[in-house]
């Protein structure tokens, strides 16, 4: 599903140039359930911008789904990010007067689905929320708004779910209730999950752990025994 070979990042800051990736592969099948980890500076997030379409590498490849990415034009990449890729972050961006129902079906508006409500009630239920489809984001928890991101995310049937810190705005409990739903989501429907996180406890609950530090990847490790993440969350198919 993801081939990244030989990938570099350069940024010039003055006279200056900064390496944010220095020559970066690996591959990612479907279903898999992966963290991409490291500290502050290490480059995960450049990493996760080029692998989310959201920006081009100075050099190297990248192939989503057989596609090189290097060889689209903006508009071409817009419509690869709007197909393939469900993007979650840490602060939800949910529109702040707008129902959950209707933030779910923002994507198939874009898209110009005709089914978007049966659809976006469905991405709903899927994360448990099947009865807050009305509830403004005022009216929900932190944990239900990024249900609503995720179920956003979804909605549009994507090859994969990337997921930046998507914890790092809530406590633990429920923390762990978001953990068990892409745990479940992956396990389930085998959507692929890449989680770009700085936390060793994130990681945990993943199947593979990519390490980089300084631009370069320095461990890729798979996970012997992941944490399963509880959470007594009603969902619907």
């Amino acid at each position: 599903m993801i081939r990244v070979r030989d990938l570099t990042k350069v940024y010039r800051m003055g006279d200056v140039e900064v390496r944010a990736l220095n020559g970066v592969s690996f591959d990612i099948t479907a279903g898999e359930l992966v963290a991409i980890m490291g500290p502050s500076g290490s480059g995960k997030s450049t990493l996760m911008n080029v692998v989310g379409c959201l920006d081009q590498p100075t050099s190297g490849t990248y192939e989503l789904d057989g596609i090189e990415t290097g060889r689209l034009s903006d508009d071409q990449l817009a419509d690869v990010r709007g197909r393939k890729i469900g993007f979650v972050f840490q602060s939800f961006n949910l529109l702040a007067r707008m129902p959950a129902i209707e933030q779910v079906e923002l994507p198939l508006i874009y898209s110009g689905a005709r089914d978007r409500r049966e659809r976006a009630l469905r991405a709903l239920g899927a994360v448990g929320l099947a009865d807050r489809v009305h509830h403004r984001p005022t009216e929900l928890s932190g944990g239900q708004q990024q249900r609503v991101a995720i179920a956003r995310a979804l909605v549009t049937n994507p090859a994969i779910l990337l997921a930046d810190e998507p914890t790092g705005a809530l406590d633990t409990r429920t923390s762990e209730e978001i953990l068990a739903i892409f745990q479940r989501l992956n396990r389930e429907r085998g959507q692929t999950v890449i989680f770009v996180t700085h936390e060793a406890d994130i990681a945990a609950h993943t199947r593979r752990i990519i390490h980089l530090r300084d631009g370069k990847i320095v461990a890729d490790d798979q996970v012997r025994d992941p944490r399963v993440a509880h959470a007594a969350i009603p969902v619907t198919a």
